[in-house]
């Protein structure tokens, strides 16, 4: 076999330069004080992309506090019914852009997200060695996805995690509420404290804003539901179900009367609570929904006002009327209007809509900007187009600030 192999020759002057470290870029150069300055003006998404850069990117991108600063990715964030273990599907209203944050970082077999505070994503996760059953124990977990960072929070029984209702609070405290009971988690305890409940019916759509917990209880008949407004203080909580009382006024009127499958979601800055249904065409039991409504209370002056109303042009798309189809014998049947459940989630003054004849997009409001919520406004409407996942077609999800203001 002929022998290739040659004799290197000797680095000549302009191998030697070729050899030279590439010049230091002029950020580099810069004191550590003006770095700083220039890059906390990126907004936070440019400032996540750009950490694995290079290692000096990295560097100053990771170790200053100033990522908190920044402002947070106010995102909305699905819940699929059949969740990747690698990521999850969030819209970014500011870009009209579909995203996907990172879950490669958890341990688990299979997770599902439930809940957010600023930064922090709560999720039901199945534990790494499950006894096969025919309802596993799920353990409650809460990380930082742009962190990849996470904690599992003390065990809870397999009857709260299949239905309880799950409040996220700031800094990592969490509330599982039941119609019984409510469990409270404070960051840096070892358990829950649980709080009997004295309430006439399940919590329906709770939520935390303001410093309290407030939820719409059915207070009817079997053949009729009446709805009305209860709240706690969180100070309150531990009373006993004492501390639960309803929200009503005179001036009121038939507010809850209105509305069929009403829910509630946070309002913007936490000045308002939202309260999203159908509207019915009358007071009869089973009146169809003419349209979908979004009333607001202010939680200064304790007044409702009207926030939104679906176009009717957009409620047709959800109810399917318009859809002529072809019935036995060949007659046209057009279905009836208000006939389709239509599925609320969001917060923090932007509300979105899924429904099962409305595929692969949502409806979006979002609440105007007005001096105090009694202010009125329409708000705005449009669809989001794109919506990634599966075909069934109705989606859930809530709302998520992500940031680096807070770690698990």
């Amino acid at each position: 076999m002929e022998n290739t192999a040659t004799t290197s020759p000797l680095p000549s002057e302009d191998s030697a330069e070729e050899s030279d470290p590439p010049p230091v870029s002029p950020i580099e150069l810069l004191p550590q004080d003006a770095l700083q300055n220039v890059l906390s003006r990126l907004p936070l998404r440019d400032a996540v992309v750009c950490r694995p850069v290079s290692r000096f990117f990295l560097t100053a991108l990771s170790s200053s506090p100033f990522l908190s600063l920044l402002p947070p990715l106010r995102l909305l964030l699905l819940r699929h019914p059949r969740p990747s273990p690698t990521n999850l599907h969030a819209f970014d209203p500011s870009l009209r852009r579909w995203i996907r944050l990172p879950l490669s970082f958890l341990p688990f077999p299979s997770s599902s997200p439930i809940a957010s505070s600023p930064s922090l994503l709560y999720l039901w996760v199945d534990p790494v060695a499950a006894p096969v059953t025919a309802h596993p124990p799920k353990s409650l977990a809460v990380c930082n996805p742009l962190a990849g960072s996470y904690r599992l929070l003390p065990p809870l029984g397999s009857a709260w995690s299949r239905h309880g209702t799950v409040l996220a609070g700031d800094g990592g405290a969490a509330i599982v509420l039941t119609e019984l009971a409510a469990l409270a988690y404070a960051p840096g305890s070892d358990r829950w404290l649980k709080y009997p409940l004295s309430l006439p019916s399940k919590p329906r759509s709770p939520i935390l804003t303001a410093g309290a917990v407030f939820a719409l209880l059915d207070v009817g008949t079997p053949w009729r539901s009446q709805w009305k407004l209860f709240s706690c203080d969180l100070g309150d909580l531990s009373k006993k179900g004492s501390g639960w009382a309803p929200l009503e006024r005179d001036q009121w009127g038939d507010v809850f009367e209105v509305l069929k499958r009403p829910r509630l979601l946070p309002g913007k800055g936490g000045r308002c609570v939202l309260m999203i249904g159908g509207l019915r065409s009358s007071f009869a039991v089973d009146a169809p929904c003419s349209t979908v409504l979004i009333l607001r209370l202010d939680l200064e002056s304790m007044d409702w006002d009207e926030a939104g109303r679906m176009p009717q042009e957009m409620y047709r798309c959800f109810t399917g009327a318009g859809e002529v189809g072809m019935g036995g014998g060949g007659m046209v049947v057009v279905p009836p209007p208000g006939n389709n459940k239509v599925k609320v989630f969001g917060g923090d003054g932007r509300v979105w809509f899924s429904g099962k004849r409305v595929r692969g997009k949502l409806a979006m409001w979002e609440e105007e900007e007005v001096v105090k919520c009694g202010g009125g406004g329409g708000g705005v409407w449009s669809w989001v187009e794109g919506v990634p996942g599966y075909g069934e077609g109705v989606y859930r999800g809530f709302a998520f600030d992500a940031g680096f203001t807070a770690m698990p």
